[in-house]
């Protein structure tokens, strides 16, 4: 038995079980999801405090060992059974083309979904499950439509895997970015802005070494950074085919001519691109440029930094010639080995192909997914393969980082595209002096600043390793006849590049160096008269282990190899 079977099958026994504690609810949907399933519910009006009351009722239904009865329904005799039930008869009479179409039911002890399976052969299969929150969610996702009750659950086939998990969640709320962004003020959210971060000056410190690192990585991998404008006219997008997709984008007018705000870099890059003509030699052209963009979230899906209508997305468009294809994907590939790397984030690759609607040649298509394959034979890389799952323009590699929660995040990606460069014409010159197409990958690593700040925020629990802590060091003198001492110290290491403090406050030294461990400061150097007379300092880290006394020169040659190195500790 599979998980996907066992969640769907007790989301029919949660939708039984509200069934009998609130007949008259009418029913939506009920999958199963990623980590467990949902169930939504209009007319229902409860709170968490109800669901305990509602896993009661289930464990009921599951104790009695019911069966799930598939049934085969024609169109009318579905709009007939589902006559009170709304959302069913709705989505009866979206699917019916015509009446000969059949569906399929199942009933569980009265209660009956419009379901297509599988599910388990009886409710006795069902052994661990918890319900674990509500929420309100649109009908079919659309703020247009009435607002359902969600309730939200999760089943394993183990009370060990269940525990496992309901831990992973409480520990995933201590970590929630947003709580941990607040205490230690990196960033912020407002109603002013939803949807849109306010970096706080210690948070933009972290997103400018982030920055910082990215350029200095792709300088050295050969790209060239570029800067396109956020406001396009509107042809522009129509040209690219967004418009006419209905992209999630925010429309403006200006003297009667329709603008767009870019959701990506793709088509501002393309006509830089188009401004000179290229030759063969200059081949592989490898362009980035970290651009502000905008895509028109629904209120209900924004979270945090992790889901945003504003964000800077570090990307990078590379023109190759179809016999670079395969070096450019294996060198994209060790790229993002080395950037991941070194954030300690292992990940793993999956490989999405063709899906039915799509463009290009199938030659094209068939020599790109080839050459992916090859890439990743030859690198001896182990990935999921995704059939179908592709882009409408070309198959893709995904990077799915795991973080030390043991939680997944689609971070990176690289696409191969058969559709721009014939919007835009691109051409290079080959060595015949041939107008020929050059192929284009996209590709992002960080996939969003904000997003992979959210992530690694969470995964460090907000004790960031020393070259991307905010403050590195803080310097607390005893009393305050060592604050003079605690300044000259300050000044040395500010001089050497060190992001340091000098805890000032009228405070006990305790009150202090706890304060600076809830911050999360990696260092904490205590200096008092007898580390003055000696010119040295009391060094403590944020774990609370205490060092003893350090010459300073010695500390600051042990932290700066610390930052060079980027250790993660």
């Amino acid at each position: 038995m599979d998980l996907e079977t066992l969640r769907h099958s007790t989301s029919h026994i949660l939708a039984a079980a509200v069934k009998n504690l609130y007949p008259e609810v009418k029913f939506g949907i009920g999958p199963a999801i990623e980590n467990g399933f949902y169930y939504d519910f209009g007319g229902l009006k409860i709170s968490d405090d109800d669901l305990p009351q509602i896993e009661k009722e289930m464990q009921k239904i599951i104790s009695t060992k019911l069966p799930f009865v598939r049934k085969e329904i024609s169109v009318g005799e579905g709009r007939n059974l589902f006559k009170d039930q709304k959302y069913k008869l709705e989505l009866i009479n979206e699917l019916a083309a015509d009446n000969n179409l059949r569906f399929t039911i199942y009933e569980l002890n009265g209660f009956v979904d419009l379901c297509k399976g599988p599910h388990v052969k009886n409710t006795s299969a069902i052994k661990t499950f918890k319900l674990t929150h509500i929420a309100g969610a649109y009908w079919k996702g659309d703020e247009k439509n009435p607002m359902l009750t969600r309730i939200y659950g999760t089943a394993f086939l183990t009370q060990k895997e269940l525990n496992h998990y309901l831990w992973q969640q409480e520990e995933a709320k201590k970590r929630d970015h947003r709580k941990i962004g607040k205490e230690l003020k990196l960033f912020s959210f407002h109603d002013e802005a939803a949807g849109e971060a306010f970096f706080h000056p210690k948070g933009w410190i972290v997103f400018n070494i982030l920055v910082d690192f990215w350029r200095e990585v792709h300088q050295k991998n050969g790209y060239q950074e570029i800067r396109t404008p956020v406001l396009l006219n509107a042809e522009l997008w129509k040209r690219s085919g967004h418009y006419q997709m209905k992209y999630p984008m925010y429309y403006t007018e200006i003297e009667g001519i329709e603008w767009g705000i870019k959701p990506m870099n793709c088509p501002g890059g393309m006509l830089i691109y188009n401004e000179e003509i290229h030759s063969y030699k200059e081949l592989p052209l490898r362009v980035g440029e970290l651009g502000l963009v905008h895509r028109h979230e629904l209120s209900g899906v924004l979270h945090g930094l992790m889901r945003v209508r504003e964000f800077t997305q570090d990307d990078a468009h590379i023109y190759c010639t179809p016999e670079q294809l395969k070096d450019e994907l294996k060198n994209i590939i060790k790229l993002c080995d080395e950037i991941y790397s070194v954030f300690g984030l292992p990940y793993h690759i999956e490989f999405s192909t063709r899906p039915e609607k799509s463009v290009g040649t199938d030659e094209a298509w068939q020599l790109s997914e080839k050459l992916m394959q090859e890439v990743l034979n030859e690198e001896k890389i182990d990935f999921k393969l995704n059939p179908g799952d592709g882009a409408f323009y070309g198959p893709k590699f995904d990077f799915h980082l795991e973080d030390s929660l043991g939680r997944t995040w689609q971070c990176g990606t690289i696409q191969v595209d058969f559709n721009l460069p014939e919007r835009f014409d691109l051409t290079y010159i080959d060595e015949e002096g041939q107008k020929k197409r050059p192929v284009m990958i996209h590709r992002t690593i960080y996939g969003s600043l904000e997003r992979f700040i959210g992530i690694l925020t969470e995964h460090f629990a907000g004790a960031f390793p020393v070259w991307l802590s905010p403050v590195q060091v803080v310097v607390i003198p005893i009393a305050e006849r060592h604050t003079g001492y605690a300044k000259k110290i300050e000044l040395r290491m500010r001089n050497e590049g060190i992001r340091v403090e000098v805890d000032e406050r009228d405070e006990t030294m305790q009150a202090k160096i706890r304060d600076a461990q809830l911050q999360k400061i990696p260092y904490m150097l205590i200096v008092g008269d007898k580390e003055e007379k000696a010119k040295t300092v009391s060094e403590r880290g944020r774990s609370g282990k205490d060092y003893g006394q350090i010459k300073i020169e010695e500390f600051i040659a042990n932290i700066k190899k610390e930052i060079e190195d980027k250790i993660i500790n």
